[in-house]
């Protein structure tokens, strides 16, 4: 009994010594839980209600382009649009989600080549899947057959080091059949939408469609509560007023897939852009990029730890680009393009080979371009007819041989060199060199001075120009020496106009021709002073007839005249930011006489009884008093000998207003001849004038109008902008 009892104390007394263990051990967790609560707990709260904040900046829409007489050329057109938002720790579950509910609200065109290839039509919205983006899903919703590509083998070279867990994933891709490919055949657009949602940065909108139509934006809106990250917005795409007039001078901007270009990504992003912004990708576009670009709204996203989006905040408002206001005359410029249409279609053209025209205008005295038209015969791949497109941009990316129409600055060159005198007369009858060389005119002209010279185009009298700038005499039936510098020589002169050099304007990747290799053929040296060797652009005429009409001058071209402010009211004009003045580049080094020597010349062109312009002295062209210089150049096109045309001038030539180059390559072949090139002149001046005429009358109007109290005629009130 006692061993019994003996026992049962010490148990008890061990059960005891447990239990003050254990509530030891209890009281010292409530003591600490208290302590942390009453010390740290605000601490922690505020840790556990910690929330990021995170700024993104929201695009808006690009500056206008205006013509000179605030005619709107390139404006913004609104568009309903859906977005998806990527929230952090979203994962590719939830997005595959969205994609499949969005996929069956809206209508997204897509295309591929996997499966063959597509006959489905596309369009700008039109998004091209590639295999990758197929494999990409297949993985994705084929999770467990996915796996199944990675091999025991693949898993052992990673354990061994000779494969990386990168290097799985590529496997897995390059592994995924074409059979297991048809599987998500009938998922495009929702592979489409889905790489549509990866595609933009963390709390950045990503459109993910534009354009959507009115029951689709009411579906969606209904729907957002079940569909997380995404929400509808407005987007804006360029809209051209004039449809297809001066669109490849006007430039594009990339699409919201194509976001900034890879060539200039660093520098983009480095001056604030994101990667999916839309920029300027060429021409005024681009040139003016800073510009149209606008300032971005800055919103201020604040999440909690988990990544969801728990407020939101507008930082600072957007503003839209600036407005650049064009030295066009859209009414003129569509007047030039009906002409140049006319011209290329017309059946005029003594060759098959002529599918293209060029009618540029300028100001001779500020060097604002008030049209740039031009004009492209193309051949539809599908159907095979020609139909015409816009082209004006060749005015100064593309270059021709121009012939005679540069003789002004060949006769100029003459007399500032000493080689020729204001009196200089020579005769015009065939040259006859050693060898049986004959350089001529197209008919003996006989004794003739500059005026006449340059009247009846005399190709005799430049060739003796040039012979006495090389100091070289002509002597029948004698060698013909002309050392290869007269080249160089005669570019030095002609670049003083800016034939064969950059004009400056305002845009890039402008051609300066082709300066063809020097050589020792002395015979090449005498067709360089008739416009037979170096070619130049229409542009780069304008700019030399030009200096000749403005006394000496050679001015600027350029297209934008002003940047203005931003506007939100359509009907106000922006208040002026900067503006562009005339600039002088250089002025040449003949003096007033000999200038006024040559101008005479090309007003005998017109007016003389021999003149090659006279067409523009007749009719309905006498008026506008026209001066100028034709020119005929042979060249080849696809083996066949062919003629460019080509009439520089100015008017009125007591005062002149405006200069104009036209150029009409292959205009007709060996043998034949047109007046196309003098008949495009004389419409385009013609319109000018027509034009400013109207504009003169809509002045009397407005200010016997002002006069009156009246300020509408037959119910429509005037537009005070309107020229």
């Amino acid at each position: 009994m006692k061993t019994k009892k003996r026992k049962k104390t010490h148990v008890s007394f061990r059960i005891n010594w447990l239990f003050i263990v254990v509530f030891l051990l209890f009281s010292a967790l409530i003591l600490r839980l208290g302590f942390v609560q009453i010390v740290y707990g605000e601490n922690y709260k505020r840790e556990v209600e910690k929330t990021e904040d995170e700024t993104v900046d929201s695009p808006v829409p690009r500056g206008k382009m205006l013509d000179r007489y605030d005619r709107v050329i390139v404006d913004n057109k609104p568009l309903n649009a859906v977005t998806y938002t990527r929230l952090k720790g979203v994962t590719q579950e939830d997005k595959l989600k969205v994609a499949k509910k969005l996929a069956t609200l809206i209508d997204v065109p897509v295309t591929t080549d996997v499966f063959g290839k597509s006959d489905k039509k596309k369009d700008k919205n039109t998004i091209k899947l590639t295999e990758r983006d197929l494999k990409d899903y297949w993985i994705a919703t084929h999770p467990k057959a996915a796996a199944k590509k990675i091999t025991a083998a693949d898993k052992q070279k990673v354990k061994e080091g000779q494969l990386s867990e990168d290097d799985l994933y590529p496997l897995q891709l390059k592994r995924i059949t074409k059979n297991e490919l048809l599987s998500v055949k009938d998922d495009l657009e929702v592979i489409a939408i889905k790489s549509k949602m990866e595609g933009g940065y963390a709390l950045t909108a990503q459109i993910i469609k534009s354009g959507l139509t009115d029951k689709e934006l009411a579906v969606i809106s209904e729907q957002l509560g079940d569909l997380p990250g995404v929400d509808t917005t407005t987007y804006w795409d360029r809209m051209y007023t004039y449809d297809d007039l001066l669109s490849t001078l006007l430039g594009k901007i990339t699409s919201a897939d194509e976001g900034l270009p890879s060539e200039n990504l660093q520098y983009y992003l480095s001056h604030g852009y994101s990667r999916n912004d839309r920029v300027g990708k060429s021409y005024l576009e681009k040139q003016y990029e800073d510009v149209l670009r606008g300032q971005k709204a800055r919103v201020q996203n604040v999440t909690d730890r988990s990544g969801n989006l728990v407020s939101q905040e507008t930082v600072t408002e957007g503003q839209r680009g600036s407005d650049l206001i064009l030295t066009i005359d859209m009414e003129l410029q569509k007047q030039v393009e009906d002409v140049l249409t006319k011209a290329v279609t017309s059946g005029a053209a003594g060759s098959r080979l002529m599918d293209r025209a060029f009618a540029i205008m300028m100001d001779p005295h500020t060097g604002d371009i008030l049209a740039m038209g031009g004009k492209q015969l193309v051949t539809d791949k599908q159907t095979g007819a020609r139909k015409v497109q816009d082209f004006a941009l060749g005015n100064m990316t593309t270059s021709y041989e121009v012939g005679s129409a540069v003789k002004g600055a060949t006769v100029l060159a003459g007399l500032d060199s000493g080689a020729i005198q204001p009196g200089t007369v020579f005769y015009d009858a065939p040259l006859k060199f050693a060898g049986g060389t004959i350089k001529k005119s197209s008919h003996p002209i006989g004794a003739t001075g500059i005026q006449n010279a340059l009247e009846q185009s005399s190709n005799v009298f430049m060739y003796r120009t040039v012979m006495s700038m090389a100091g070289e005499t002509y002597r029948p039936g004698g060698k013909l020496n002309i050392p290869p510098s007269i080249f160089n020589k005669l570019r030095s002169y002609y670049s003083q106009f800016g034939l064969g050099i950059s004009t400056g304007i305002d845009l890039e990747n402008e051609s300066t021709g082709i300066r063809n290799s020097v050589t020792n053929e002395p015979g090449k040296a005498l067709d360089f002073g008739i416009g037979q060797y170096d070619t130049y652009t229409p542009l780069q005429l304008v700019q030399y007839i030009s200096t000749i009409a403005n006394g000496g001058y050679r001015m600027k071209p350029h297209l934008v005249k002003e940047i203005r402010e931003p506007e939100l009211d359509s009907e106000l004009k922006g208040s002026i930011q900067s503006s562009v003045e005339p600039e002088v580049l250089n002025r040449i080094t003949m003096g007033q006489s000999e200038i006024n020597l040559v101008k005479q010349g090309f007003r005998q062109v017109v007016t003389g009884s021999h003149g090659t312009g006279r067409l523009l002295n007749t009719g309905k062209y006498r008026q506008y008093n026209i001066a100028g210089k034709s020119g005929t150049a042979e060249t080849f096109n696809k083996g066949v000998s062919v003629r460019n045309s080509t009439f520089v001038s100015y008017a009125p030539y007591d005062n002149p207003e405006v200069a104009v180059a036209v150029v009409i390559p292959s205009a007709y072949v060996a043998g034949t001849s047109n007046t196309l090139s003098k008949t495009v002149t004389g419409d385009v001046i013609k319109a000018y004038f027509d034009l400013k005429k109207e504009g003169e009358k809509e002045v009397e109007q407005k200010e016997e109008d002002a006069k009156t109290g009246n300020t509408e005629l037959n119910g429509v009130k005037k537009d005070d902008n309107e020229q």
